[in-house]
């Protein structure tokens, strides 16, 4: 009799201890999953501070970009989805179709902002624009700032991504329904460049 209570002591205790192991990792898998959504949320900052850039920009051109209508428009239709698949992805980090929309529609903006740069140089008017001078100093910024916030969030995402993988954490990722982050890498060589600025 005292054998068996002794057998049912430990592994009552085997069974608790692997349960608290559980939870350890359970909440370890939270705290990884936080970190990266909160590091997109820095993203997402500086994101919208570039949206809300861009039409400025924009509207700055028109009266000097006559003939460029068409790329003017265009870039300003980029600039909403890739606005609209922001707001998504920032409800939903964890999302990776969402974060696959956001990086397809971020990499097409980028480079139409890149032919914008390319045609504004026809223009030296434009050029010589105190108020585009301004508009392009705090774009380079705000894009030097969403590189950094995108490397930020990377690299959560990848220290998440290794524990969520690796044994025994993958078996509550699992259970628990833990799925893999998606990266935030711009998919065009162009794109993951900063927008170069040289308007002097």
């Amino acid at each position: 009799m005292e054998t068996a209570l002794i057998i049912l002591g430990v592994i009552g205790t085997a069974l608790l201890l692997l349960v608290l192991y559980g939870i350890s990792i359970y909440n370890q898998l939270i705290e990884l999953k936080n970190r990266f959504v909160n590091a997109f949320s820095q993203i997402d900052v500086q994101l919208q501070r570039r949206y809300d850039l861009i039409p400025n920009l924009v509207e700055t051109a028109k009266g000097y970009m006559k003939y460029e209508q068409e790329t003017l428009t265009k870039i300003i239709e980029e600039r909403n989805i890739a606005k609209s698949a922001a707001t998504v992805s920032a409800a939903q980090p964890a999302d990776s179709d969402a974060m696959k929309k956001l990086i397809s529609a971020e990499s097409t903006l980028s480079a139409s902002m890149g032919r914008f740069f390319a045609l504004a140089e026809n223009y030296p008017d434009l050029k010589a624009n105190q108020t585009m001078q301004q508009l392009m100093e705090e774009l380079t910024s705000t894009e030097n700032k969403v590189s950094f916030a995108r490397q930020a969030f990377n690299d959560a995402v990848m220290i998440y991504n290794t524990y969520r993988t690796q044994f025994p954490s993958n078996i509550i990722a699992g259970l628990f329904g833990f799925t893999f982050a998606t990266h935030f890498e711009i998919s065009t060589p162009q794109a993951k460049e900063a927008v170069k600025v040289s308007f002097t």
